[in-house]
């Protein structure tokens, strides 16, 4: 035997289940923020503690998925224009990392500042804190000069940072990284 249809349970139903069902891919601060492609990303230096970490290369699922297509169509035009000797330009990241790293060090002008290096199709991203304007410049003028480097992009904070965490992360010229914190007994997952 065949139960009657109700459209008003069925809407009720409906209803109860479309917040559930989007729950789950609505968009958070919490969401889950990871370096998907795998792009070099390291501390350089370590002079300057109250300098907050960036979000560098780590991004959320949907971004990463927004930015695949045009990674993969940049990565190759390089080779393809002749520009580059390997076939794909985010392929010279891993070998760019560590000689910028190595040029910051070997300077040894740079023990007061503290800087991540993030590498992306031959382009290096500087990130962080430097105590001077001229370390800048200089900075900038070292990492332009490594062989392979196709661009420099420098976020860096110049000066002495706020006394609060708060404030420090609010002024960087770089998005600060947040942690994902740990579930709290009200916001954790059900059993």
């Amino acid at each position: 035997m065949r139960r009657p249809f109700r459209p008003a349970l069925a809407a009720a139903c409906a209803l109860l289940a479309w917040p559930l069902a989007h729950a789950a891919t609505a968009p958070s601060d919490e969401e889950d923020r990871r370096n998907w492609f795998d792009d070099p990303f390291v501390l350089a230096t370590h002079g300057i503690a109250a300098c907050p970490e960036p979000e560098g290369p780590r991004m959320t699922a949907a971004e990463r998925d927004a930015q695949a297509h045009s990674r993969v169509e940049r990565g190759t035009s390089c080779f393809a224009s002749g520009r580059c000797r390997l076939p794909n330009a985010y392929l010279y990241d891993r070998e760019i990392v560590p000689r910028v790293v190595k040029a910051i060090e070997a300077a040894g002008t740079f023990g007061d500042t503290r800087l991540w290096i993030t590498g992306q199709r031959r382009w290096v991203f500087v990130e962080g804190c430097v105590a001077t304007a001229a370390q800048a410049t200089e900075l900038e003028r070292l990492v332009r000069g490594i062989d392979d480097v196709e661009q420099v992009v420098p976020a860096l904070h110049v000066g002495p940072l706020p006394a609060s965490p708060q404030a420090a992360a609010a002024a960087m010229p770089y998005r600060p990284h947040r942690p994902a914190s740990p579930p709290s007994p009200s916001n954790a997952p059900p059993r």
